[in-house]
């Protein structure tokens, strides 16, 4: 009686068996989702529930009152194209435009990113000094800040104060100029996130890729833009793309200092929103301006993401 066991058949290398990819069936079972439950009924109540309500409400005539309050109808893309087609609304879009490039792509940006540099190289009763300061004018309320602001602009106020110590005639940037000063008092509140950003951006970039640099000859000028500038592309993408989007709903700050005025020089869309929807009692229309402005707003957050490299993308 032969023991010899069957030979197998010679075969190549044994290959681990590969596991089947986990199919989302049997990640997300009904138990596990159960805790998740109540935070998705939240978001759909609170998030999706009044986008949706928007999105129905820019298509109708509703009003608070008149004949849209009383009878409301389904009008079509027709407040979109009165929007389209109104001097005052491309006057706002404008404004909106250039109180976003002053304040926040040049103020906010660029004085943010000189702070960070400037706290990283000062010792410390410097880096406490610059950081409470800056973050005081930041943790303000918005209606606060508004009224800090215009006491600082309006006529016989601290800036013709401090212009008259020089010599300079009293100013009346809230007549002449009121996008500018609008500008100026958002740079003053919200320099303090961009400072934050590009300060833990800076801190994560390796000493000794600064000092091998420095060691081969180059200047700090040329460690600037050849090393820290590329470094701090993600957090230049994406504080420009926070700073953008905070900055073209800004509301509080400009309705206290200007009311959107003189002669609608610093009505931006947020503003123009506003008159329209509660003003003029057109809910509707004015809902159908917010979704121009959120369009805007998806625009240059494209525009922002491009800038990213591809690595920060996935």
């Amino acid at each position: 009686m032969s023991t010899l066991a069957p030979e197998r058949p010679a075969t190549g290398p044994v290959r681990p068996r590969r596991r089947r990819p986990a199919g989302i069936g049997d990640r997300l079972t009904l138990r596990r989702a159960a805790p998740m439950i109540p935070a998705a009924v939240l978001l759909v109540l609170f998030m999706a529930g009044p986008i949706i309500y928007s999105l129905d409400l820019a298509f109708t005539d509703k009003a608070i009152r008149g004949d849209g309050a009383s009878k409301t109808s389904f009008v079509g893309v027709s407040n979109f194209t009165d929007a389209l087609t109104d001097g005052d609304f491309w006057n706002s879009v404008v404004l909106t435009i250039l109180f976003t490039l002053i304040s926040a792509v040049i103020g906010q940006n660029l004085l943010g990113l000189l702070l960070a540099l400037l706290m990283e190289r000062a010792n410390r009763v410097i880096s406490f000094a610059i950081t409470s300061i800056v973050i005081a004018a930041w943790i303000l309320p918005e209606v606060v800040a508004g009224y800090l602001l215009y006491t600082f602009f309006a006529e016989g106020g601290s800036l013709d104060g401090i212009l008259g110590l020089v010599g300079i005639p009293p100013q009346t940037l809230l007549f002449s100029a009121p996008i500018v000063a609008v500008s100026f008092a958002n740079v003053w509140r919200g320099t303090a996130f961009s400072m934050l950003v590009y300060s833990a951006a800076l801190g994560a970039i390796p000493g000794d890729v600064q000092e091998s640099a420095a060691m081969d000859g180059a200047g700090p000028m040329r460690r600037f833009t050849s090393i820290t500038l590329p470094l701090l592309r993600p957090a230049l993408a994406t504080n420009l793309m926070l700073i953008t989007l905070q900055t073209l709903s800004v509301f509080g700050l400009i309705f206290i200092m200007t009311g959107g005025g003189p002669d609608r020089k610093s009505q931006t869309l947020p503003l123009y929103m506003y008159e329209q929807a509660f003003s003029y009692g057109q809910l509707g229309y004015g809902t159908a301006v917010a979704l121009l402005l959120l369009l805007i707003g998806a625009a240059a957050s494209l525009v922002y993401l491009r800038l990213l490299p591809e690595e920060e993308k996935r």
